[in-house]
């Protein structure tokens, strides 16, 4: 379960800067501001702001959940994320799955805020889910990866998968 309590909104000192609302905003916003940056930095620099944000929240999310530096079993690593990012956390992914393939890394999630209210087959990436899955296994194992999304809930896939390879 996730230390936020089943879901309802945690108690943090976030939140007593925002005493009426809390701390969670809806996905219109989130979507808002990412197409807005979109605008003004063009795709490809909003995506490398976006990944690089994510990254941040995931070494974070992993020191939080004091899992950095531990190596837990890949396996391990989606319920990890999921109790914190998902249903019963801050609700950015479904994190479905991970496990090893050949020396890489895969996590699938589901879900996304990212792909939240995109038409199929559009082309939208999911950029800070990927940095912020991508961080996280970089912080609980203290090596770098090079990630990229192989697959959208959005072309066709189960999942948005993200695959990391070691550099």
């Amino acid at each position: 379960m996730s230390r936020y309590g089943g879901g309802e909104p945690r108690t943090t000192t976030a939140q007593s800067t925002r005493p009426q609302l809390g701390e969670f905003s809806s996905v219109v916003c989130f979507k808002a501001v990412i197409v807005g940056v979109e605008d003004t930095l063009g795709t490809d620099g909003a995506a490398v702001v976006f990944t690089r944000a994510g990254k941040v929240r995931g070494h974070n999310l992993a020191t939080e959940l004091g899992v950095a530096g531990s190596n837990v079993p890949v396996e391990e690593i989606a319920p990890l994320l999921n109790s914190d990012i998902g249903r019963n956390g801050t609700r950015l992914a479904a994190v479905v799955r991970s496990y090893q393939a050949g020396n890489d890394i895969v996590i699938e999630t589901q879900d996304t805020v990212c792909s939240a209210g995109e038409a199929a087959g559009s082309d939208r990436k999911c950029t800070f889910t990927l940095g912020a899955v991508w961080g996280a296994p970089e912080a609980i194992t203290g090596e770098m990866y090079l990630g990229e999304q192989t697959e959208s809930v959005l072309r066709g896939g189960t999942s948005d998968k993200f695959v990391f390879s070691p550099l």
